[in-house]
């Protein structure tokens, strides 16, 4: 099935008993053994089925396949939250000692992850100093354990070069994670471009509505665990606390995520509910028309930004003159996801007086809402990092970020227009356009 219509069908054939056709909540903590030795076989994982709700649960479950079936990957678990789905991607392969290579244009609590959590569990977080590859490749010696990006990063708006960065990651045998959280499998699929392992946070565009907080790790299911450079010993050899088992040979190529479920959702805990399961499966129904009207207001919105004597600077990959737009055209197909970065004559004041002054736009935190949406970062999801990390990751002092919703564009112009005439009429002149970001 195509993207479209697999957000709507995958993972789900009528239910056998109730001849239900919407995904039925399993609002259930356990799940009741046929015997003794059937639960020794489950919990051995010699058996498929569910043991408890920590681990899986039937709705969930199909999540779970939806969500590998769009993104064309082997398989998924469904975490309570994008941030806990980055977090299991990469403790689930690294060790401490080693680390991680990063581009710096991060979500700004990624970033901590990073530059202060991880680092704290012996794992060095490393970012390069751009997103180019070939700064990239710079930073990886032999301890390092994978690659991580942003498809399209949060808020800076850049575009990772997906196919040379899975080139070298596979030269040097390790994986790609890519968070694709921005794009949806929708506008860009990074497994088709060689990426390994992918992050959502389905909590913005796949929901959708702002309502339901989720996370999915995806793995392609190609990437050889047990290779000859022996990485990854987690993957290949006995696991003493789950008597012995070895999950190269057990789980095959679903090894990544069986050790994942079992070591980290299992002893972490971070599951997600079935009534956010199904919420979220809701929300997917509706994704691939919720981006189409996304994507066409967030170009209106730019346009109207771009030729608007009140804005110094707009960042959009959808023009010519954006140093991504290339990559926009090669991944996206023109097709530019849904935020844009942009500031105002007057720089941080003038920003803060535009974001207090929005009426119809919500100012919030999130993003990939049917509403539009407001955010600056440096006051919020970037407040931990000092000035001149701010400015590595995107975020100038007056930089406010736009998630663009799916209401009519007209009415949507109109709350900029009014926010923008009250946050520039103290100002007597206008200095000179500044510089991108």
């Amino acid at each position: 099935m195509l993207p479209e219509t697999a957000a709507i069908h995958a993972g789900f054939e009528v239910d056998p008993v109730t001849r239900a056709v919407a995904v039925p909540i399993y609002q259930t903590v356990s799940y009741e053994f046929e015997s003794a030795e059937h639960a020794a076989s489950l919990f051995n994982l010699e058996v498929e089925g569910h043991r408890y709700g920590r681990i899986s649960n039937p709705t969930t479950a199909v999540l779970e396949r939806r969500m590998a079936a769009l993104e064309g990957g082997l398989d998924a678990v469904c975490v309570s939250s994008g941030q806990a789905a980055v977090y299991f991607a990469l403790v689930n392969l690294v060790s401490p000692g080693q680390n991680i290579v990063t581009v710096p244009q991060l979500y700004g609590t990624t970033h901590t992850l990073f530059a202060h959590i991880l680092p704290d569990l012996g794992i060095n977080g490393r970012f390069a100093k751009d997103s180019s590859p070939s700064s990239i490749a710079a930073q990886i010696d032999a301890d390092t354990r994978a690659i991580y990006c942003e498809s399209v990063g949060n808020p800076a708006g850049n575009i990772a070069d997906i196919a040379a960065l899975a080139e070298i990651a596979h030269a040097h045998d390790i994986p790609l994670i890519v968070d694709n959280t921005v794009a949806t499998p929708i506008l860009f699929r990074p497994i088709e471009h060689g990426a390994d392992i992918v992050v959502h946070s389905l909590t913005k565009f796949l929901g959708g509505h702002g309502t339901t907080l989720g996370g999915v790790v995806i793995d392609a299911g190609r990437f050889n665990w047990k290779n000859e450079a022996e990485r990854f010993p987690m993957f290949s050899k006995p696991d003493e606390s789950y008597h012995g088992l070895i999950y190269h040979e057990h789980f095959g190529r679903a090894a990544y995520l069986g050790r994942l479920r079992s070591v980290y959702l299992r002893t972490i805990g971070a599951t997600l509910s079935p009534f956010s399961a199904f919420l979220l499966l809701q929300g997917i129904e509706s994704v691939a028309v919720r981006v189409d009207r996304h994507v066409d207001n967030t170009r209106y919105v730019a346009e109207f930004l771009q030729t608007d004597h009140r804005v110094a600077w707009v960042n959009y990959a959808g023009f010519s003159t954006n140093p991504y737009y290339k990559l926009a055209q090669r991944y996206f197909h023109g097709r530019v996801p849904s935020i844009l970065t942009f500031g105002l004559h007057g720089g941080y004041e003038a920003g803060i007086r535009f974001y207090n002054a929005l009426q119809l736009v919500r100012r919030v935190v999130n993003l990939g809402d049917s509403k539009s949406l407001a955010c600056h970062p440096a006051s919020t999801t970037h407040r931990q990092m000092n000035a001149q990390e701010q400015l590595s990751a995107g975020v100038r002092p007056e930089t406010i970020r736009l998630s663009i919703g799916i209401e009519h564009i007209d009415d949507i112009i109109t709350d900029l227009d009014q926010a923008l005439s009250q946050a520039t009429a103290t100002e007597m002149q206008m200095p000179a356009a500044e510089a991108l970001p």
